[in-house]
């Protein structure tokens, strides 16, 4: 098991939360994620190491940069 962190821009609401919330659980091996409004701060936990390039594909799909 491992946890990934990661900075999230374009989070305004709890709505964006939710979205980045169901963007990051429809990748594979995800088995929890954590998103919080506050700090921009996507935390990730996965069976292994989930690529930077398949996180910013699914945040830039659903509309948010990864920094």
């Amino acid at each position: 098991m491992t946890e990934q962190h990661f900075t999230v821009e374009g989070m305004t609401c709890n709505n964006c939360v939710r979205h980045v919330t169901e963007a990051l659980r429809a990748l594979p091996g995800i088995t929890g994620v954590h998103v919080a409004l506050e700090n921009g701060r996507a935390t990730i936990q996965a069976e292994q190491a989930i690529p930077d390039t398949a996180v910013r594909a699914a945040l830039d799909e659903a509309g948010y940069t990864l920094r």
